[in-house]
């Protein structure tokens, strides 16, 4: 089977094609839709627990920075209700249809847009795959190190417990206590695979972000061709990203951008590549702003609704979350 079957047979299965914003829009809130406030796990909180298939991490948040009037946004600064949920699903090598599909393996590079402070789908994932870059506005970077480095042992058990028998489903416990220019090279942590790297996506060229990190050459050597490296990546996640419409129009560009780095497979090339593949996860909050973000997205992106079969208990329909798969129009 051909990588272009092997495609369309996953996208087959794992749900319908969106074809209109305003029928999915208004198909989506239709529905009953759970309140869960803005989705804060606790925005007064410094510390929140969560547990994902078994492991325990202890997760650092900045109420302050929350609240205070920083220009270009504060929300990355606290940990988000769908995020421990996207986390699972994601990292769930048993269930989840890109792992079933072999669209997700070991060799995955991936990289996540407005991963904030909690590092959290980050420390799930990371430690299954080849790399994982985190990508966000420079302010949230202090505290997402912080986290990758006092949860770096429940990372690492967690890549081995997700390879045995999965566990149960995942909760959260609140403790109380102008000019375009290349991403800025950043610190990973350690020896880590899971780099961040200050991304905005009004000013920065997605195109550098694997040369600023040094994840080109050695690191890239089954996914280069004859006209290069590879510059791309395998996957692209956001979680919980789109809250108005100002962001709209960066976002599905960044997201587009990403996309065009893989040289898709073409005849004559000696390797061919699959396309990248964008997971939007976000929480059912304002429908004008969903439909916005759809009606963009659909210029540029074929677009999947993930069925509850596909995403399972703690993203399925009744949740309050919505899972889409987009592929850029001119990649299949």
């Amino acid at each position: 089977m051909d990588q272009t079957e092997a495609l369309n047979n996953f996208l087959s299965s794992i749900g319908e094609e969106v074809e209109d914003a305003e029928e999915e829009s208004f198909l989506l809130f239709s529905r009953d839709i759970p309140s869960a406030n803005l989705g804060f796990v606790d925005s007064r909180a410094t510390t929140v627990d969560v547990t994902i298939h078994g492991q325990d991490y202890s997760i650092s948040q900045s109420p302050t920075l929350l609240s205070s009037s920083r220009a270009g946004g504060t929300t990355g600064a606290v940990l988000w209700k769908i995020t421990p949920a996207f986390a699972e699903w994601i990292a769930d090598a048993h269930s989840n249809p890109l792992w079933k599909h072999s669209l997700l393996t070991p060799s995955s590079t991936v990289v996540e847009l407005g991963c904030g402070i909690s590092g959290l789908v980050a420390l799930a994932l990371g430690p299954s795959i080849r790399h994982y870059v985190a990508t966000d506005q420079e302010y949230v970077h202090r505290l997402f190190r912080e986290n990758l480095e006092n949860n770096r042992s429940a990372a690492t058990s967690a890549s081995t417990s997700t390879s045995a028998k999965p566990q149960p489903k995942g909760k959260s416990k609140k403790r109380a206590t102008g000019q375009q220019k290349p991403p800025r090279k950043q610190d990973g942590p350690g020896s880590s695979n899971i780099t961040f790297a200050a991304l905005d996506w009004e000013l920065d060229v997605p195109a550098s972000l694997k040369d600023s990190i040094g994840l080109t050459g050695n690191d890239d050597r089954d996914h280069d061709d004859e006209k290069g490296e590879d510059k791309g990546f395998d996957l692209l996640l956001s979680c919980d990203c789109i809250y108005n419409e100002a962001l709209v129009a960066p976002f599905v560009r960044t997201c587009a951008d990403f996309c065009r780095l893989r040289p898709v497979h073409t005849a004559g090339r000696r390797v061919s590549l699959p396309p990248t593949i964008c997971i939007i996860a976000q929480q059912q909050r304002s429908p004008d702003v969903f439909e916005a973000w759809l009606q963009e997205t659909l210029r540029v992106f074929r677009v999947w609704r993930l069925s509850d079969e596909a995403l399972g208990e703690g993203l399925r329909s009744g949740t309050g979350y919505v899972v889409h798969l987009l592929l850029l129009r001119d990649a299949n």
